[in-house]
């Protein structure tokens, strides 16, 4: 004979509770499965008091549905709707004690401003896929080869890249539950919600969340004494821009873009954007702006050329040089070692562009 989900319902309904009533009619029976012989089931008492007094309520319950016809092994669990009291959790020694990232923001006086930070330096570019991480992270160590301590901090939160780019994958340490202890590479003092995070999940955060998680990478970051703090931010013009400029005191952003039209429309939203906010643009950046072929040098402009420099003389803001497009930037990148951390072309041309910033006073 074979047992069916009636039959054991129905067994179930037979077993009285101690206050009253029986298993099925109190509404206990939770996932309650018949599989050939195989039945299983969890008893859902209302609370872990009463659960802990249950136990001889699911002892006969299985030995009620063991005794049916037909079945050949039972397992039924004991639980609790609700929480019960618990130990404290065994924590790993990488993992930070109950440090949680991504929390609504914390009601919080005054600037999110480190006072051990000098400036920060906004990284934007309104539109994705204009290398703004590439341009942040190289910046960043070509400032640090100049002799000037430099954080970067990966604000890009849905698509953090700064980790992979700059060689890095530590869990940062803190030791309290409350101060984060940073990375170092290549002579820059780093930080991403990259590092934080399971790297293969995707984070799927409202605004709330996404400037909870700017605060705490800020404001509790031990980043030391900082000439500068570059912030590579995301596409766009969102939460965390809006939280950045409004709460960190930024001392400006540089806008970095590819020479073409349509990358150029967004460019032009994220300049409003940063002026709307009364953040200074400190300049503007024309990335991919030529292409030499490294088998007979051809000199090609992919994405056009000239684009950036007409825009910012055209906006009155400083054109802080041109970047070529070339496969050792991309493949420096990936491999966790910025091109401006080496020698030739590529670093010679952000020296060049951190030299300028430095001469011109902006960090």
């Amino acid at each position: 004979m074979t047992v069916t989900r009636a039959d054991v319902e129905a067994e179930l309904a037979r077993i009285q509770l101690p206050d009253g009533g029986d298993l099925i009619s109190r509404d206990w029976i939770r996932a309650l499965s018949v599989e050939g012989g195989e039945v299983r089931f969890v008893i859902e008492a209302p609370s872990p008091e009463i659960a802990r007094k249950a136990e001889p309520v699911r002892a006969a319950a299985e030995r009620a549905v063991a005794a049916l016809s037909g079945v050949s092994r039972v397992s039924a669990a004991l639980t609790a709707h609700g929480p019960a009291a618990k130990a404290p959790p065994q924590r790993s020694q990488s993992e930070p004690p109950s440090l949680k990232i991504g929390g609504h923001p914390k009601p919080q006086q005054g600037t999110m401003k480190p006072a051990s930070v000098k400036s920060i330096i906004a990284i934007g570019s309104g539109k994705g896929g204009v290398g703004k991480s590439t341009v942040s992270s190289n910046l960043a160590v070509a400032l640090a080869r100049e002799g000037k301590r430099v954080g970067l901090l990966d604000a890009d939160i849905y698509g953090p890249s700064q980790p992979r780019m700059m060689g890095v994958s530590k869990r940062p340490a803190s030791p309290d539950g409350k101060i984060i202890e940073p990375l170092q590479a290549h002579g820059v003092t780093m930080m991403s919600i990259g590092l934080m995070l399971d790297p293969a999940k995707a984070v799927i955060w409202r605004g709330p969340m996404l400037m909870g998680a700017l605060q705490q990478m800020i404001s509790q970051v031990n980043w030391g004494e900082l000439d500068v703090l570059i912030v590579d931010l995301p596409p766009g013009t969102g939460d965390v821009q809006l939280t950045l400029c409004q709460r960190a005191e930024p001392s400006g952003a540089i806008i970095v873009s590819t020479p073409q039209d349509v990358a150029l429309l967004d460019a032009r939203k994220a300049m409003d954007m940063f002026n709307t906010l009364k953040t200074p643009i400190l300049g503007m950046i024309e990335n991919m702006s030529t292409y030499v072929c490294p088998e007979c040098g051809h000199e090609a402009q992919i994405f056009g050329h000239g684009g950036v420099a007409a825009e910012a003389e055209k906006l009155g803001v400083p054109f802080l040089g041109g970047l070529p497009i070339d496969l050792d930037t991309r493949l420096a990148g990936d491999a966790g070692t910025p091109i401006a951390a080496g020698d030739g072309p590529a670093a010679e041309a952000y020296a060049a562009m951190a030299r300028r910033l430095i001469e011109g006073g902006i960090v």
